[in-house]
Formats: C-alpha cells, structure tokens, sequence
C-alpha cells in the first residue's frame, strides 16, 4: 500500500496537530523564551506576562509530550523544575521568530485595517 504524503490541509493526517500545537500562541511565545535558554515555572510565567499559571503547565506538559520541551526535574526540597528546548524543539526558532518579527513589524498595518473594517460595516 502506497503511503500517503502528510498534508496540513488533510483532515486524517496526523500533520495537522502538529500545526495546531505550534501555531498555538502560548506554544509560540514560550519556544521563544526557552529559545534564550533554560527557564524555570515561575521565569516562564514571568516572562510571558498574561498567561496562567495552568495554561503555561498545560502548554509546557504537550511540548513535553511532543518531544518539543525537555523537563528536568532536581530531586531537592522544594523540587526544582527546569525546562529547556530539545533539538526538535530548537528547530522552530527560526520559522516562530520570523512570524513573531512579522507580527511585530506589520501590526500597524493590521490595526489600521481592523479600523477600517469597524468603520465600514455599523455595529462592530
């Protein structure tokens, strides 16, 4: 049986939770912190101000689970946990930060636009 090419646009193909766990923001924002280095819980959620404290260990538990994040856990008390990027993890630096840095760069374009869009059709 021949095998099937993976497609983001196929609906059976595993492919597409791949993308929908990478193109999550908290997914995007946190490869990109880790992409400085190890962190600790409590810097991760220092550094991504406005996310919560379960959907940051929701988050870092399916990157884990993905072989995207490595969780080292310290056998002292209090238990030290740290987390850092794995090679696969590594890997989507630079395709995350180019969509951070396009984000960034076209914002006023987006909002300018959104502007318009409130203006021309009432009630939004």
């Amino acid at each position: 049986m021949p095998r099937i090419r993976p497609s983001v646009l196929n609906p059976d193909c595993s492919s597409r939770a791949v993308l929908d766990r990478i193109a999550d923001k908290w997914t995007a924002l946190i490869i990109r912190v880790l992409s400085g280095g190890t962190k600790r819980h409590n810097e991760l959620r220092r550094l991504i101000p406005g996310v919560s404290q379960k959907m940051l260990t929701q988050t870092l538990r399916s990157l884990e689970n993905d072989g995207l994040v490595n969780r080292r856990l310290y056998p002292v008390v209090p238990p030290k946990v740290e987390y850092s990027l794995t090679p696969l993890g590594r890997s989507l630096i630079e395709p995350l930060d180019a969509i951070c840095v396009w984000a960034e760069k076209h914002f006023p374009e987006l909002e300018s636009a959104r502007a318009r869009s409130k203006k021309a059709i009432p009630g939004r």
